[in-house]
C-alpha cells in the first residue's frame, strides 16, 4: 500500500540504479467490469523532458524505490487513450460530492494498493491525514495519537470523474440522488461555485431540480438557471410551487420572466401571474395557491376522496378548508379530524368555524407572528370578502424572519 503523495517527485531509477528522472503522474484505466482504476502507466519527468512508459516496465513502486526494468531509451513509450485518468492532474485536489455527508469535499490524497501483479487506486483520502501526509508529517501524527481518527476515506468503488469541469462526484449520486432530501441536494449545490452548480444541476431530472431549487437562496437560484434553456426552465417552474416559481421569476430579468410565463402551462402561469401582482413583503406575495378545499355539504368519505385526488398538487394536506360556491372560507379541519370522523358525517359537523386567517395585503412579519402565536402549520389568506386565495405554510412564513443558518434546523412541511 502507498499513497500518491508518497510517490510523486520520488526518484525513478533503472534496475542498475541509474537515475531516470522523477515520478510526475500515474495513469489509470477502467477495464470493463472493474470498479477500481488500474495503473497502466507512469509519467516521468527529467528536466524539461517528459516520458510516459507502460506500468509493465516498472519492477518496483513504493515510497522507498521506483525502479524500471530497463533504461528509458530502451522502453517503448506508452500512448495514452482519451479515457485514461491522470491521477495527479485529474483527481488530486479536485472536489467530490460526498452523498452520505451531503457536502462537497476535496481530494487530499489517493491510496494505491497492489492486487496480484497490478496496482489499483483503492481509496480517496478526504481527511486531515491526506494533508498532513503531503507535508511529510502524516505518519508521525498517527503514531503520536496511536489511532486512525484523522482518516476519512471514500472507496474508489464510488468515485466517478466529471471531465467537463474537472470535478469528481460519487457514482452513488446518480443511483441514489432521488433518495436525498431536496434540502440535502441544496446543501451540496450551495457548497459549489456557480459553474460547478450549473454542471451539477444538469444531472438532475426536472422534479429533482425543482425541489432542490426551492431550498436554495433566491439570488443563487437565479445564477444557477442563468444558462438554462427557456423550455427546460418553463418545465422546472411548472414543477415548483406557484409561490416559489413567482419568487424565482421576480429575480430574473423582466423580459425573460414574461417569455417563461408564455411557455408555461396556462393554468400554472395564471397562478404565478396572480402571485406576482402582490408586493413581495405581503401575505399575497408569500402565499401559495396549492391548497386543498372541499365544498360545504360533503361527507367525510367524500372529503377523503377529494383530498386523495388533490394531494399531489397541494403544498400541504395537514389542513383542509371548507368553502361555499363563491370560495368564501367557512371552516377548516385537520387531516386527523377527517380520518377520525365517521364516513357519513357531514364536514360541517367536525370542521372548526372559528379559525385564524390573514388578509392578502398583511405584512409577512404579521403572518409569521400569527403562525408562531397560534402554533399553525399553515394559515389561510383571504380577501376583504373572506374569499380564500391561498395559504402560507409555517416554513415559508418563518423563512422571512429567521436567519438562513437557523432555517435549516426547522422541519420542512412540504407534502413529500
Amino acid at each position: 500500500m502507498a499513497f500518491i503523495s508518497e510517490l510523486i517527485k520520488k526518484t525513478v531509477t533503472d534496475i542498475d540504479g541509474h537515475r531516470m528522472g522523477e515520478l510526475e503522474d500515474l495513469l489509470a484505466h477502467y477495464p470493463e467490469g472493474v470498479s477500481h482504476p488500474i495503473i497502466c502507466a507512469i509519467s516521468i519527468r527529467n528536466g524539461h523532458i517528459n516520458k510516459i512508459i507502460p506500468y509493465s516496465n516498472v519492477t518496483a513502486m513504493n515510497p522507498h524505490a521506483i525502479v524500471l526494468n530497463s533504461p528509458l531509451d530502451q522502453i517503448e513509450p506508452f500512448i495514452p487513450l482519451p479515457d485514461d485518468l491522470y491521477m495527479v492532474r485529474d483527481v488530486l485536489d479536485k472536489q467530490i460530492i460526498d452523498i452520505n455527508g451531503t457536502r462537497v469535499v476535496r481530494v487530499n490524497d489517493l491510496e494505491i494498493v497492489r492486487v496480484g501483479d497490478t496496482m489499483v487506486a483503492s481509496n480517496v483520502d478526504i481527511g486531515a491525514t491526506g494533508i498532513l501526509r503531503r507535508v511529510g508529517v502524516g505518519k508521525p501524527v498517527e503514531k503520536l495519537f496511536n489511532n486512525k481518527s484523522f482518516r476519512n476515506f471514500i472507496s474508489w468503488d464510488d468515485v466517478e470523474l466529471l471531465l467537463q469541469d474537472e470535478m469528481m462526484r460519487l457514482k452513488v449520486s446518480r443511483d441514489k440522488i432521488a433518495d436525498l432530501h431536496p434540502a440535502d441536494i441544496a446543501d451540496i449545490i450551495s457548497d459549489m461555485n456557480q459553474v460547478e452548480g450549473r454542471k451539477f444541476i444538469e444531472t438532475l431530472n426536472v422534479p429533482q431540480l425543482a425541489d432542490a431549487l426551492e431550498e436554495v437562496e433566491l439570488d443563487f437560484q437565479a445564477s444557477l438557471v442563468q444558462d438554462m434553456t427557456n423550455e427546460k426552465m418553463a418545465d422546472v417552474l411548472e414543477e415548483m410551487s406557484p409561490d416559489a416559481a413567482a419568487d424565482l421569476l421576480a429575480e430574473l430579468p423582466e423580459e425573460r420572466s414574461q417569455e417563461l410565463l408564455g411557455l408555461m402551462d396556462a393554468e400554472d402561469a395564471e397562478d404565478v401571474r396572480k402571485l406576482l401582482t402582490y408586493p413581495v413583503e405581503s401575505a399575497g406575495g408569500l402565499m401559495t395557491t396549492e391548497y386543498v378545499s372541499v365544498p360545504i355539504g360533503v361527507t367525510a368519505e367524500q372529503a377523503i376522496n377529494i383530498v386523495r385526488d388533490n394531494a399531489a398538487e397541494a403544498e400541504t394536506i395537514y389542513y383542509v378548508y371548507v368553502t361555499d360556491e363563491e370560495e368564501h372560507l367557512l371552516g377548516v379541519f385537520s387531516l386527523s379530524d377527517l380520518v377520525l370522523a365517521k364516513p357519513e358525517t357531514d364536514v360541517a359537523d367536525f370542521m372548526h368555524g372559528r379559525m385564524v386567517s390573514a388578509q392578502i395585503m398583511d405584512h409577512q412579519n404579521h403572518i409569521a407572528m400569527l403562525v408562531a402565536k397560534y402554533n399553525l402549520l399553515a394559515i389561510p389568506i383571504v380577501d376583504e370578502q373572506n374569499r380564500i386565495h391561498g395559504i402560507v405554510t409555517s416554513d415559508d412564513a418563518l423563512d422571512q424572519i429567521i436567519p438562513t443558518a437557523w432555517k435549516k434546523r426547522l422541519p420542512r412541511l412540504h407534502k413529500h
